[in-house]
């Protein structure tokens, strides 16, 4: 059975058998032609775009790609990876160094040593460097202190002979 609504399979076939009412020519050859719809306008194919080599279509959730594809393990939207920040007890850690306060520039860079292997943050170096920094200081604060109080019981023993 055929659907009414759509235009019969073959509609040029000369089958003298045929009688489908929709068709635009008579099956007899000396009829005058009848009316026939004009043909539907050709429009131009679709322009084909040469695919990007290793570049796939995005899928659902991922933003669209324009001119270079983002880096690996870039965020294409512009936000900030977990990786691209610093550790913030790194930065603590040799500044405290620096400004010789040795033990919390310590402390502070083991921590963020531990919490840069688990997060993967960047600032591994400055927590490096302040841990470092802080141990050469602690000795040299060590040494500058036996140092001082030698010096003070020298200047004492010797200065007590004099008073005497």
């Amino acid at each position: 059975m055929s659907d009414p609504t759509q235009p019969p399979a073959n509609p040029t076939s000369n089958d003298p058998t045929n009688n489908d009412p929709t068709r635009s020519r008579p099956t007899d050859p000396s009829a005058p032609p009848a009316y026939e719809t004009p043909a539907a306008p050709a429009y131009p194919a679709a322009p084909s775009y040469p695919a990007t080599e290793g570049q796939e279509a995005p899928g659902y959730g991922q933003a669209p790609v324009y001119g270079q594809p983002p880096a690996y393990g870039q965020n294409p939207y512009g936000q900030q990876n977990p990786q691209d920040k610093y550790n913030v007890l790194s930065i603590i850690s040799l500044v405290t160094s620096i400004l010789l306060v040795s033990v919390v520039g310590i402390v502070t860079g083991h921590i963020a040593l531990s919490q840069i292997k688990k997060t993967g943050e960047k600032g591994r170096g400055l927590a490096l460097w302040g841990t470092i920094l802080g141990y050469v200081g602690l000795l040299g604060g060590t040494i500058f202190t036996i140092i001082t109080i030698a010096f003070v019981i020298a200047a004492a023993s010797t200065g007590a002979g004099y008073y005497r």
